[in-house]
């Protein structure tokens, strides 16, 4: 009973001293937390390595990363197509291309190094051709308008009435010139002769009309009948390499029929000129030369480029609405 009593008497010491305690314990404990997390956090200060400076390449491309994307790097060197250029170029204000000065064609200047052996023109563009020699060129070349001759192109094949010659035109950019057939030429001065002066408006009028052809080819040209000739092979080789001067009075006209080109009519031919002495006749139609049609100036052309090699040649004519064969034997 005393220590009922005793208790009693002491319960408000006795849960003060509990608490306390509990209070004590707890502090205690509190303590000791927070002095470990602090020991933990010194520790791994101390085992962490030393902090190094960014990397500048790191940062500008973590940079550029973060930029907006462009395809301007790709207009500007445009690498699809290497002719028309960047596609972002701005153009130039003020600067445009120099166009050809074609007020005046039929004066152009004469085309520097290029030589027209032969020029025969059609009322048809297709059809006019001229053979033309130009710098570095062993021989001359049938060429027709639209084609390339030496960085220049031929622009119109037709007759100059103000030189009273047929002409080649040329265009190379902005710069125009012509190549005649018949230009003319200058004298050249006899040893221990006084040059002769001439007027800068005083010409010579130009030779014009049909040319006989010299005695040196007709002498090499045998006639067997009048559809069939024996001709010296070096008489080819003469007609080929003075054809602007043989052919100067030939012109040539294709002709259609039903839409469709069936030959090319030959006029200009006279009795003593080349063609005439070759059999041809004023008015007639050729249509065929060793089975290549007239029918297209690719034909046309292909059986020009066999002439000097071929040993005989076939030529099927209309004549006065008459078929007509010609063969000649090249030996």
């Amino acid at each position: 009973m005393a220590f009922d009593v005793l208790l009693k008497k002491y319960w408000p010491a006795v849960v003060l001293t509990l608490l306390a305690l509990v209070a004590f314990f707890q502090a205690r404990g509190a303590t000791q937390l927070l002095s470990s997390a602090l020991s933990l956090d010194e520790r791994a200060l101390v085992a962490a390595p030393a902090r190094t400076a960014p990397d500048p390449e790191e940062v500008e491309r973590l940079r550029r990363m973060q930029e907006p994307k462009s395809a301007e790097p790709i207009l500007a060197r445009n690498p699809f197509d290497s002719v028309t250029g960047p596609l972002n170029a701005v153009p130039i204000e003020g600067l445009e291309p120099t166009k050809p000065d074609l007020s005046d064609p039929l004066a152009a200047p004469s085309c520097d190094g290029v030589r027209a052996a032969i020029i025969s023109e059609s009322t048809d563009p297709e059809w006019s051709m001229a053979a033309l020699q130009g710098p570095g060129e062993p021989a001359p070349k049938l060429r027709r308008v639209g084609d390339d001759m030496g960085g220049k192109q031929v622009t119109f094949i037709g007759f100059n009435p103000r030189k009273n010659s047929p002409s080649v035109w040329l265009l190379s950019g902005s710069s125009l010139c012509q190549a005649l057939l018949f230009a003319e030429q200058q004298p050249v001065p006899q040893p221990g002769a006084a040059a002769a002066q001439v007027t800068p408006d005083v010409q010579p009028p130009p030779s014009g009309g049909p040319t006989t052809v010299p005695a040196e080819i007709a002498s090499k040209i045998q006639k067997i009948s009048d559809s069939e000739f024996n001709v010296d092979r070096s008489a080819v080789d003469k007609i080929l390499e003075n054809q602007a001067e043989l052919m100067r009075s030939a012109r040539i006209v294709p002709e259609q029929k039903d839409g469709k080109v069936v030959g090319i009519r030959l006029f200009g031919i006279r009795p003593d000129t080349l063609l005439g002495t070759l059999g041809l006749q004023n008015g007639d139609r050729l249509e065929a030369i060793n089975g290549f049609t007239m029918a297209s100036p690719e034909k046309a052309l292909e059986m020009y480029a066999r002439l000097r090699t071929a040993g005989n040649l076939n030529v099927k004519l209309n004549r006065r609405g008459s078929p007509a064969t010609i063969d000649y034997h090249i030996k």
